[in-house]
């Protein structure tokens, strides 16, 4: 039975500091990424659909983006949505491929990214501490129950509280990685 809940908020938590990974990826640095233009969305024939299944999304140097739509119809509406989202990017379209150049970015601007990052990783720890909460209440329920004892509770909050250290470093780990850089020029 420990080990169930063991697992179950290892699993959770792990799912965690892979949402922090995902919402740290939204967060635009200097440098051209991929990742940048995964949250958004372009009509295609009615339906709202990711960008990334209707055109290929690549790096042409560090500091722009080259999208390529797999129809000729569609260089529209991919500019359309890179314009309308909230990264403040302004795409050239040249045929069918779309070139996004990305803006230097200020010091100001790259210090408030930075306090989002930290915000994002504040909550990843929230998380992470309610799953070691629901996971210590699950283990009292036990105790109360009589299924295990009070040696096993105290061992098993032993095991969950290293869990939970294991994940926080991790996000920290990616907290600085980000930090570093958002804040390399």
């Amino acid at each position: 039975m420990i080990d169930d809940i063991k697992q179950d908020a290892a699993t959770r938590m792990a799912k965690s500091v892979d949402a922090l990974g995902h919402e740290l990826a939204k967060i635009r640095t200097g440098r051209a990424h991929p990742s940048l233009l995964d949250h958004l969305t372009v009509s295609y024939y009615g339906s709202e659909v990711p960008l990334n299944q209707v055109a290929n999304i690549g790096i042409e140097d560090a500091r722009t983006l080259l999208v390529q739509p797999w129809e000729q119809n569609m260089v529209s509406a991919v500019e359309k949505a890179i314009m309308n989202s909230d990264l403040g990017l302004n795409p050239n379209t040249a045929g069918t491929s779309i070139r996004v150049p990305l803006p230097q970015l200020t010091e100001e601007r790259r210090k408030d990214l930075v306090r989002i990052a930290r915000q994002e990783a504040e909550q990843a720890r929230v998380a992470i501490r309610n799953i070691r909460r629901d996971a210590n209440s699950e283990l009292k329920s036990l105790v109360k129950e009589k299924l295990i004892s009070e040696d096993d509770e105290r061992r098993g909050q032993e095991i969950i509280q290293k869990l939970t250290d294991q994940h926080v470093k991790e996000i920290d780990e990616k907290l600085a990685e980000k930090e570093k850089d958002l804040l390399s020029v």
